[in-house]
């Protein structure tokens, strides 16, 4: 599971190290896609191949299915950790999600989250209100 926030420094070549508590789930490979609200998922492959199969369940019939299948599966790289635990992430998906040097990982339980860091404190600020305002009907069980 992938929890927590750190704020690694995007290199030149357009690398990031990865987070080291997220690295041992990462190691045997990893997929980065386009993420909703402007930020790149990071899945590990096994993950990764959990979510297509979900994805593969959806009718064809569907057009906001198909959409959605198309934007997040173009948008996908395959990329392998070097052994300092550095991932490029592609030139695309940096433009997708505004990333320069100031970058924040993120955990999100089965996925991580790479986001340009003043979007990512932009975004909690505004969501702060509405997370202490989250009742049992949008996550029944939990409160």
């Amino acid at each position: 599971m992938f929890l927590g926030t750190y704020t690694p420094r995007l290199d030149e070549k357009g690398r990031i190290i990865l987070p080291a508590k997220y690295r041992d789930e990462l190691a045997n490979g990893l997929v980065l896609t386009r993420g909703q609200e402007r930020c790149v998922y990071v899945f590990s492959q096994r993950e990764f191949e959990n979510v297509h199969e979900q994805m593969r369940q959806a009718p064809l019939s569907s057009r906001q299915a198909r959409d959605y299948i198309r934007v997040f599966l173009s948008g996908a790289s395959d990329e392998m950790p070097d052994k300092q635990g550095r991932v490029t992430i592609p030139g695309a998906l940096r433009s997708y999600a505004g990333l320069d040097r100031e970058v924040t990982v993120i955990g999100a339980g089965s996925r991580a989250e790479i986001w340009d860091t003043q979007a990512w404190n932009e975004y909690l600020e505004e969501q702060e209100n509405t997370f202490s305002e989250t009742d049992e009907e949008v996550l029944p069980g939990i409160f």
